[in-house]
């Protein structure tokens, strides 16, 4: 299943990852990714962007591990 965000937002893309832990998404303007182990994996292309929404996202993850606990 492929879920599109139509818009970037850090923390909503965190916790749809954090609560499927594997698939795919897409976000408008920035690209594709997948994600395994409740983590974004590094896209295929080595697009600027996409690697800074990359790092992102999985810090808000990482926030939102740190907050359950």
């Amino acid at each position: 299943m492929l879920k599109i965000f139509k818009q970037y937002r850090p923390n909503q893309i965190a916790r749809y990852v954090k609560s499927y832990f594997r698939g795919r998404l897409f976000i408008m303007g920035v690209g594709a990714f997948e994600f395994d182990c409740g983590r974004l994996l590094p896209p295929k292309s080595n697009d600027i962007k996409a690697l800074s929404a990359l790092t992102e996202v999985n810090k808000e993850i990482q926030l939102l591990a740190a907050e359950a606990y």
